[in-house]
């Protein structure tokens, strides 16, 4: 089976969110997932004075484990979650790769697929940057990263970013934002599982209607309206 790490920062639960979607992509396209959180930097009496993130905070920490390198070693693909800072990933998210770096000298990160999420204050406040700074991480590791393109009509209707899924903030991730994580996921599981699980059959599709290597299997989105996510997020 296809292992897939879905590691992130947020901090008021944007991320959170989308990495949800991300790790429902994953999982329905037949990889087990794990989703992981990196440490939480800021000082507890910061969090404390902002409703919203100290929420979140106390919400997930105990939900969701923190990431360690064995996790990053574990998997054949790897998903990264970050708010934009000034054009750039959150720092919280930065120490973590910073500390990889015995990882890397050993190859341990090398010929894994990749890719990348991100949401902002707006939607011109840095989300491309974000994301291409994360390939570049990618990049050093040796990574094949596997973007959302323009693949699927799911991306243009969130807003057609060709580098990984967005968000503006907002009060909540809109159904657009949520589905084009979905995908992402789906898209970066199925590549992992041709690419370096090498589960099933590499060299087609697995309805056998494609001659092309690396051809995916069709997508269904989820339905991520607003009551249909409701009832998601009811159910235990």
């Amino acid at each position: 089976m296809t292992h897939i790490a879905v590691v992130y920062y947020s901090a008021t639960g944007h991320i959170y969110e989308m990495a949800e979607a991300v790790v429902k992509g994953a999982k329905d396209a037949g990889a087990e997932v794990r989703l992981r959180r990196v440490a939480e930097l800021a000082p507890e009496e910061v969090i404390r004075r902002q409703d919203a993130w100290r929420e979140h905070h106390e919400r997930t920490v105990p939900l969701v484990l923190e990431v360690m390198l064995d996790d990053l070693e574990w998997a054949d693909g790897f998903a990264f979650g970050t708010p934009t800072r000034f054009g750039l990933p959150a720092a919280q998210l930065k120490e973590f790769i910073d500390q990889t770096g015995p990882l890397w000298v050993k190859g341990h990160l090398a010929n894994k697929v990749a890719t990348s999420f991100t949401s902002s204050q707006n939607p011109h406040g840095g989300q491309e940057s974000t994301l291409l700074a994360l390939n570049n991480v990618f990049y050093h590791w040796g990574c094949v990263i596997v973007p959302p393109g323009y693949t699927h009509p799911v991306v243009a209707a969130a807003g057609g970013n060709p580098y990984g899924a967005s968000s503006a903030a907002g009060d909540v991730v809109s159904a657009e934002a949520l589905t084009a994580a979905h995908y992402q996921g789906h898209r970066l599981a199925q590549y992992a599982a041709r690419l370096v699980a090498g589960d099933g059959e590499p060299a087609r599709r697995r309805d056998g209607t494609s001659p092309d290597p690396v051809a995916l299997d069709p997508y269904d989105p989820p339905d991520y309206s607003p009551l249909a996510w409701q009832a998601r997020s009811a159910s235990p």
